[in-house]
């Protein structure tokens, strides 16, 4: 059974089709928001730890760490912050030093900056997940000697120098041939977890079923794990969570092992909750009643629970 072992300095987490669904907190990237990119140009970080505890708080089983901010106001006075590859590798060891101190999930550390993956890895504790790879030569003789340098996994995703194909035999081919380079340098298909890449159902009708098909290819013929960036499959769509919370329990259900998410969000939580406890990756149920048992009201005690004794020693029989 395939299974990619992600680790900090004090937990693992399991990647595995017989594992529960591994969520990654997409929360720590400044791409798109403007507000947390200038926090960082200013060296604050608040944003970045609310964050951090939230999405542990709400069960996120990893946190993604990117470091593509645009620093509007240095780049005025040096260039050199107009460039990401000088800035991504001064920031990526920051924000990861910042978020160990807090909380103890495993890492993935994100960059399309090569000099920020390591500098990522030189400054994270334990074993992260490396995001990511392409199946564009460069790419590849680029990022797969850290993979085999650190001894870490690293997300594939399905595209190449030709862009993202909207053909699911396309995107299979080229995730196939990340595998055969990865195994060219001694990296097993264990540690390679295959983003297919998820198109906006808005714009692709076929998009569901195109990314559910994909994955059981990847299951069944490569025997590696997938991942995805959960919502952009509802990109552009009104509820765009309760799209999300029908597309992952069908993804889990076709044999997908993790996604880049938002756990923030309950309904998307829950649908996942559901799905580890309908595919037996939940024993017995505990997560999901620990998650669904009714709050008490203050001084009520659980029904079926004995009251707890606050007077003295119990008396013996005569």
């Amino acid at each position: 059974m395939t299974r990619t072992i992600v680790e900090s300095k004090t937990k693992t987490a399991i990647i595995g089709f017989d594992q529960p669904f591994c969520v990654i907190g997409e929360r720590i990237n400044p791409t798109g928001r403007k507000k947390l990119a200038a926090e960082l140009e200013m060296d604050d970080f608040s944003t970045v730890e609310r964050d951090a505890l939230e999405q542990v708080a709400c069960g996120a089983t990893m946190l993604d760490i990117n470091s593509g901010a645009v620093f509007t106001n240095k780049m005025a006075s040096d260039p050199r912050y107009a460039d990401n590859n000088f800035v991504e590798p001064l920031l990526m060891p920051e924000l990861i030093r910042r978020v160990q101190t807090l909380v103890d999930v495993p890492l993935c550390i994100d960059s399309s900056v090569p000099g920020a993956l390591e500098a990522g890895l030189e400054a994270c504790e334990g074993r992260p997940l490396l995001n990511s790879v392409t199946g564009e030569e460069e790419r590849l003789e680029l990022v797969l000697p850290l993979v085999k340098k650190y001894n870490v996994p690293v997300v594939a995703i399905s595209n190449d120098d030709t862009g993202i194909s909207e053909d699911p035999d396309i995107r299979f081919a080229v995730a196939k041939k990340i595998v055969e380079r990865a195994a060219d340098f001694g990296i097993p298909a264990h540690d390679i977890v295959v983003d297919p890449l998820v198109m906006p159902i808005g714009a692709m009708a076929t998009a569901g079923l195109q990314v559910f098909s994909l994955v059981r290819r990847l299951r069944d013929e490569l025997g590696v794990n997938t991942t995805c960036g959960a919502s952009n499959v509802s990109f552009g769509l009104p509820n765009r969570h309760g799209l999300g919370a029908a597309f992952l329990p069908m993804a889990i259900a076709s044999g997908m092992t993790s996604a880049i998410m938002n756990p923030v969000r309950p309904q998307e939580m829950e649908a996942i909750r559901a799905a580890n406890f309908l595919m037996n990756n939940d024993p017995n149920g505990a997560e999901w009643i620990r998650a669904n048992k009714p709050k008490l009201a203050e001084g009520e005690v659980e029904a079926g629970a004995r009251g707890r004794r606050t007077g003295g020693r119990r008396r013996r029989p005569a």
